[in-house]
C-alpha cells in the first residue's frame, strides 16, 4: 500500500477514480473490435429523423390493373381460398412456414361401411330410383271434338265444364283440355278413277291444296283407282308436294262410256263385208278391264303410314273423290276398327256425280257391280271428322281445302282416363255434349283400346 501524506484524501480519491476508468476501459474494448468489425456489412443505427413519413407526392400512383376474365385468370392451388392464385399461396407458404408443433393434425377418418355389389345401405335411398321410373297411364283416351253453330260455323271460347263425355254410357272425369291448334300430319288420297272431267277439273286446284297447309304441317300424297300408289312420303317442303301434285296433272280419267265391245272401235283384226282380211280366223272375244275404286285399301294404307308418325301431332286422311268403293281387298269394318285404334280422322272432298243430291240418295241403294257409295261418309262420322263436302265448282273445291285443314287445326282436345275395365279390348262407345243447345258436335262414335303390347 501507498503510504498516507498529508493530501492522501485527494491521492486517494484520484486513485480510485483511474482504476474505475481502468476497469471500465479494459471491459469495453472487445465489445468495441467487434463494432469495428462489423461496422462494414451492418447499416447505422437510424434516426429519429427517419422514422417521420415523407410528405405526400404530387405524381398519383397509377390504377392497379384491372382484374382478368375467369377463363384468363391462374387456376389456383390445390387447397388456396377462392380468388387466390397460384404464385400468390406460393408466396404465402414462403413467407409463413409453420413449425410442426403448430400443424394441426388431420381429423380420424370415419368408418367405411362396404355393401354388397348392386345394393345400397339400409339408411340409403336408391339415387337412381326415380331417375329411370317415369309413370304413364297406357289406357289414356285423347278426344279431337269439332262444335259448329247451325249455320255451320266452327265454336270457340268453350271451357271444359261446358263438356260432358260418355264411355259406354258412364260419365267421365276430364283430365285434360286444351283449344291450342295442332300441327298436322295429312294423306292427301286422290281417286284418279273418276271420269277424266273430273279429274282434270281437281286438277286446277292443286295450288290451294298445298296452300291450305301450313309450314308446321307435314303431307303424303297416294292415288288410287285399281291399286293404291304412293307418291311421295311424308314432307313438309311444300315445293316437293307442288312438284308431285304438278306431275298428276299429266293423269288422265276414265272415259264417260262403257267399253266398246263391237263396230270398227272394238279391237281385233280389220274386217270387209264383216269377213275378216285375210281368210277365216278365230274371232277374239273382248271382255271389258275389271273396274275397281279400292277406297277402303287406300284409307288402309294411308292409316298404316300415318300411325308411325309423331303422336303429338294430328293425323288426318284426306279424300278428294266421288265417293265409289268398287274392288277393295281390306272390308270397311276392319278398317274402321285400325283408324278407331290409332286415333286417325277421315275428312273427304265428293266431287263430281258423287255430289248431286240425287245421286247421293240413289247410292245409298246398293247395287251388284257398282260398288257402294255411301261408304266415305261413314268413314267421316265415325271418325270425327264431321260432314263430308260436295262441291261441284273449282272455287267451291278450294273453299273445302281450307276449310277441311282450318277445323282440323283447331278442334277441342279432351283427354280421360276411362272408369272401364282395364286390360278389356271390346269396343267402348264415347258420347260427347255440350250444355249449349243447337249447337253440332263432331267427335269420333267410340274406340277399341290398343294391346298392350303396341302401347
Amino acid at each position: 500500500m501507498m503510504p498516507v501524506t498529508g493530501n492522501g484524501n485527494w491521492r486517494s480519491s484520484a486513485g480510485r477514480a483511474a482504476l474505475v476508468l481502468a476497469l471500465v476501459f479494459g471491459s469495453a474494448m472487445p465489445a468495441l473490435r467487434a463494432q469495428s468489425g462489423n461496422s462494414q456489412t451492418q447499416p447505422p443505427p437510424a434516426t429519429k429523423d427517419a422514422d417521420l413519413p415523407d410528405a405526400p407526392s404530387v405524381v398519383q400512383p397509377p390504377p392497379p390493373p384491372p382484374p382478368l376474365p375467369v377463363y384468363q385468370q391462374p387456376e389456383p392451388a390445390q387447397g388456396a381460398k377462392p380468388g387466390q392464385t397460384r404464385d400468390s399461396n406460393s408466396q404465402q407458404r414462403a413467407d409463413q412456414q409453420p413449425s410442426d408443433q403448430e400443424k394441426a393434425a388431420p381429423p380420424p377418418m370415419p368408418p367405411i361401411e362396404t355393401v354388397p355389389a348392386g345394393t345400397f345401405p339400409r339408411n340409403q335411398i336408391n339415387p337412381t330410383e326415380d331417375l329411370y321410373k317415369i309413370s304413364v297411364s297406357t289406357n289414356f283416351v285423347l278426344l279431337p271434338v269439332l262444335v259448329k253453330d247451325p249455320s255451320g260455323r266452327r265454336v270457340d271460347g268453350l271451357l271444359p265444364k261446358d263438356f260432358t263425355v260418355l264411355e259406354n254410357g258412364k260419365k267421365q272425369t276430364l283430365s285434360f283440355f286444351s283449344s291450342d291448334p295442332l300441327q298436322l300430319s295429312v294423306a292427301i288420297l286422290i281417286d284418279i278413277g273418276m271420269p277424266d272431267v273430273a279429274v282434270q277439273k281437281v286438277n286446277q286446284t292443286y295450288s290451294a291444296l298445298v296452300n291450305a297447309l301450313s309450314p308446321y304441317d307435314e303431307a303424303a300424297l297416294y292415288t288410287y283407282s285399281s291399286t293404291v300408289s304412293q307418291v311421295t312420303d311424308f314432307t313438309r317442303r311444300s315445293e316437293k308436294l307442288t312438284a308431285a301434285l304438278n306431275a298428276l296433272k299429266l293423269v288422265r280419267g276414265n272415259n264417260n262410256g262403257p267399253a266398246v265391245l263391237s263396230g270398227p272401235l272394238a279391237a281385233g283384226p280389220p274386217t270387209v263385208n264383216g269377213a275378216p282380211v285375210g281368210g277365216p280366223t278365230i274371232q277374239p272375244v273382248n271382255t271389258p278391264p275389271r273396274e275397281a275404286h279400292v277406297l277402303n285399301d287406300a284409307i288402309l294404307r294411308a292409316a298404316v303410314d300415318l300411325s308411325k308418325r309423331e303422336r303429338t301431332r294430328r293425323k288426318v286422311i284426306f279424300v278428294i273423290s266421288d265417293g265409289r268403293e268398287l274392288g277393295s281387298r281390306a272390308a270397311y269394318r276392319d278398317v274402321l276398327q285400325v283408324l278407331e285404334r290409332r286415333d286417325i280422322q277421315v275428312k273427304a272432298v265428293v266431287v263430281e256425280g258423287g255430289s248431286l243430291p240425287l245421286f247421293r240418295q240413289v247410292g245409298k241403294i246398293h247395287l251388284p257391280g257398282q260398288g257402294y257409295f255411301d261408304i266415305l261418309p261413314k268413314y267421316t262420322y265415325a271418325t270425327g271428322g264431321g260432314e263430308v263436302e260436295h262441291d261441284l265448282s273449282r272455287n267451291a273445291i278450294e273453299e273445302a281445302y281450307a276449310t277441311i285443314t282450318s277445323e282440323a287445326r283447331n278442334q277441342y282436345t279432351l283427354g280421360y282416363v276411362p272408369k272401364a275395365t282395364a286390360g278389356s279390348s271390346a269396343y267402348r262407345s264415347i258420347e260427347v255434349l255440350v250444355d249449349y243447345k243447337h249447337l253440332k258436335i263432331a267427335a269420333k262414335d267410340g274406340y277399341y283400346p290398343a294391346p298392350a303390347a303396341a302401347r
